[in-house]
Formats: structure tokens, C-alpha cells, sequence
């Protein structure tokens, strides 16, 4: 508070003029913050949102969870949510490849970057009481860092978990694309050789089973298989996946044989995972340079010279 207060009083030469500046701040404060919890309080307690609490009673603990979040916030992530469709179309596409496919994900994950931005800002102010010999342009400084810090992190974590689960597709593709050639070729259809490639690979990779049993029962649900394989390529994201799809989808508009298409892209993505073996095989001695130049020679100097070194200095010292 004392710092605030200093704060003010480089601009204010005035005590009468700051004290009327400090009551109207505390006021606008206070009235914000009961506003707001107003909001929450009457979002919890509406009866319509108690309805669609007790509709949605049947949905798995994950969805629950993140509907009873999204009821809690949700007034606050309406101000949150950003006003540009693109911005929202792309944070939404990055959620659901994620794997958070809740109706309630985009709302929630802005509700929390306000509540995280707002908190964290808060606890720097209130732990600055206890560190009274910190000037009001480093407090402000720090409350500006750790709000960006509170508005910045859902995004890297999100980039974080994007990046991780695409990682676990691509791992787990060329075992499901082999898996696939076999069932298809055995004489199974598209339908039936995807759920069987779905539960063969449900434990070594659940995150590429669980799209590809989707997938499954799409086309169970009356989706046309073209529009349940676009799903899948644009739930992965992996332009691997994408190539597969359009391949599919080609092969099925001009009646040519999936099992022959198939194989042909099995041979032709072994050959892509060959070229890009030996192409990261090719720059492992350009990257090899910084720590040999760094790390190794110098150690190798120094035990190669270091002795033929001294013997001279030694040699010079009597003279």
C-alpha cells in the first residue's frame, strides 16, 4: 500500500487531490470485485444452468468436471474470449487436436488465462507487503510480469501438450498404416480392418486407437466414410495422416482397389521414413561441430600441448 501510494505521489503534488484519487481507486476496486462475484455467484445458483447441470449428470467425470469450471467462470470467460474469429478458430483447432474435445474447452481455457492473469498479478501485490524496500516501479514492473506470465502460460502449456501428442501419433503411425495394409489385404473391409487396427493398437498407442475407433463409429452412425476420414485427418493435424486420407478418399471415388492403394502408400511412407532417417543421420556431423570445437579439443590441447608447454616454460624460466 505504501508503495502505491508513493507511486501516486509523483504525479500528484496535491494531498487533497491524492487522497480523492486513492478513495475513488479503492472504490472502483471494491465495486469490480463484488460485481464480479456477483456474476459467479448468480451464474452458480441460476436455475438454468442447474437444469443443464442435471442434464449433463450422465457425461464422463472429464466433461462434468469441465462443465461444472465452465459454469463456475463462465461470465468472466465471455469477457475473456478474444473478439477475432481466426484467433478462436485456431486456439479451438489447437484445444481439440490436444485431445480436449469438451463443448466447454475454448471458454474454460480463456476463463482460467483471466483467473491465472488476475491471481498471479494479486499475489505479487500482496506479497510485496512483505518486502517494503522494493520501490512502486519495481512493483509495477512485477505485477505487469507476472500477469503476462498468468496470460501467456495456458498457451505454452498448450503448445507444450500439442506438440507432445503429435509426437505420440507420429510414433504410432507407421505400426497402424502396416497393421492396416495386413487387415485389408486379408479381405477385410475398411470399416472392420480400421477397429480391428484400433484394438491391436490400444495399448502401445491408445491416442491414435481412440481416433481411429471414432473413425469407426462414424461411419456406424451413418457419417459417409469420406467425411469420417476428413475428421480424422483434421483431429491429428499429421499431414501423414492427411496424405492417407486423401488417398483413401480417391481410391473409394474412383472404385480402385484399397488394398492396392494402400500398399502403395505403405512403400511410399517407408521409403519417406528412410529418407528422413538418413537425412537426420546427414546433419548429425554439422551438429557435431559445436561440441567438439567446444568441449573436445580444448580438452584434447590441452593434454596434447599442455606437457610440451611447460617443458618450455620451464626451459626459458632458467635462462
Amino acid at each position: 500500500m505504501e508503495a502505491i501510494i508513493s507511486f501516486l505521489n509523483g504525479y500528484f503534488t496535491d494531498d487533497i487531490v491524492l487522497q480523492r484519487t486513492v478513495v475513488v481507486v479503492f472504490a472502483v476496486t471494491i465495486f469490480v470485485f463484488v460485481a464480479g462475484l456477483s456474476v459467479i455467484v448468480f451464474g452458480v445458483t441460476d436455475p438454468v444452468r442447474r437444469k443443464l447441470r442435471l442434464v449433463n449428470k450422465g457425461e464422463p467425470e472429464e466433461e462434468s468436471t469441465l462443465l461444472k469450471i465452465a459454469t463456475a467462470i463462465g461470465p468472466i470467460a465471455v469477457f475473456a474470449l478474444p473478439r477475432e474469429e481466426l484467433e478462436r478458430h485456431k486456439i479451438q483447432q489447437d484445444l481439440y487436436r490436444s485431445g480436449y474435445r469438451s463443448s466447454q474447452k475454448l471458454k474454460t481455457f480463456y476463463a482460467l488465462k483471466a483467473v491465472l492473469t488476475v491471481s498471479l498479478a494479486a499475489l505479487v501485490l500482496i506479497a510485496s507487503q512483505f518486502f517494503p524496500e522494493i520501490g512502486a516501479q519495481k512493483l509495477m514492473l512485477y505485477v505487469a510480469v507476472a500477469g503476462a506470465v498468468g496470460l501467456l502460460l495456458p498457451n505454452y502449456l498448450l503448445s507444450k501438450e500439442l506438440a507432445r501428442r503429435m509426437r505420440l501419433l507420429r510414433n504410432g503411425f507407421p505400426d497402424a498404416l502396416d497393421l492396416l495394409v495386413v487387415c485389408v489385404e486379408s479381405g477385410l473391409g475398411l470399416g472392420p480392418a480400421i477397429q480391428r487396427v484400433a484394438e491391436e493398437i490400444n495399448v502401445s498407442h491408445p491416442e491414435l486407437s481412440l481416433d481411429l475407433a471414432t473413425v469407426n463409429a462414424e461411419m456406424r452412425a451413418g457419417m459417409p466414410r469420406e467425411e469420417a476420414l476428413k475428421n480424422l485427418a483434421d483431429r491429428t493435424g499429421l499431414p501423414d495422416i492427411r496424405g492417407l486420407v486423401g488417398l483413401l478418399v480417391q481410391s473409394m471415388r474412383f472404385g480402385t482397389s484399397v488394398a492396392d492403394a494402400l500398399r502403395i502408400y505403405s512403400e511410399e511412407f517407408r521409403d519417406k521414413r528412410m529418407q528422413a532417417a538418413e537425412e537426420q543421420a546427414a546433419k548429425i556431423g554439422t551438429r557435431m561441430i559445436f561440441p567438439l570445437v567446444l568441449c573436445m579439443f580444448p580438452v584434447f590441447f590441452v593434454v596434447a600441448v599442455g606437457p610440451a608447454a611447460l617443458r618450455i616454460i620451464d626451459a626459458f624460466s632458467t635462462l
